[in-house]
């Protein structure tokens, strides 16, 4: 996944008044600002407001459009928004909040810096106790070729955060690999998301020749925000059942 690098995810010191004109090129972000009260000027095709106006992709924003809305703030994030749009709206004068959320514990500072930018305050995140380690997982996240959910990632942070240790470990956060190689990782469970690629019952015989297969919602286990609480209460339910 191309990123924004490091040194230019450094989010300009700019506190915003009420009402701020906001661009959101993040889901999560997007999602995470209406439960804060504040509607984006617009978002991405990905977002899933169809009420707000679309600027395009997370990959492909219309970059002419955002600076027709002339935005007080756009945000952007490293794993969701590329460098070279980074870049291209803070050289057309365009202030920018790039996060860069990589863990639960990432989370909360990124989410402080977010609201401090909106000039706002919000409750902290009330996160459940740590549970220890009970299962292995393969979750596949792509196919053709395929991909895994690797480490250091939010969402095998998450998974981690409740018992759930994603394998390979030390090949990155979003490794390719084998799908030979994965039926010999000789895991307790395969996570099979419902994003970015849409698993479903029609992948599951190939699925299941790597360990029994558990359907799990992607939003859950990749969005990140407002919906992080809850979600880390569904996935629960759900790693539950499946060792009950």
């Amino acid at each position: 996944m191309v990123t924004i690098d490091e040194p230019h995810a450094q989010h300009q010191n700019h506190v915003l008044t009420q009402n701020p004109r906001v661009v959101s090129l993040v889901p999560s972000v997007t999602e995470t600002l209406l439960s804060w009260g504040i509607t984006p000027i617009a978002c991405t095709r990905f977002c899933e407001q169809p009420q707000l106006t679309s600027v395009g992709g997370t990959k492909d924003p219309n970059l002419q459009a955002i600076y027709d809305l002339a935005p007080d703030l756009v945000i952007m994030e490293r794993e969701e928004n590329l460098r070279e749009h980074y870049e291209a709206l803070v050289a057309h004068g365009v202030t920018v909040h790039a996060m860069h959320v990589t863990s639960l514990d990432s989370l909360g500072l990124e989410l402080n810096r977010l609201a401090t930018a909106l000039s706002l305050s919000t409750p902290e995140l009330a996160l459940p106790n740590r549970i220890d380690q009970r299962l292995r997982a393969f979750v596949p996240i792509w196919r053709k070729p395929w991909m895994a959910l690797g480490q250091p990632s939010y969402g095998a942070s998450l998974l981690a955060h409740l018992g759930v240790v994603v394998i390979p470990q030390d090949q990155g956060p979003y490794p390719e690999i084998e799908f030979q190689d994965a039926v010999s990782l000789n895991v307790d469970i395969v996570l099979a998301p419902s994003e970015p690629y849409p698993f479903t019952a029609r992948q599951l015989p190939e699925l299941e020749m790597i360990a029994p297969v558990v359907f799990i919602d992607g939003q859950d286990l990749f969005w990140w925000g407002v919906r992080t609480e809850l979600a880390l209460q569904r996935i629960s339910v759900l790693i539950d059942s499946v060792i009950a």
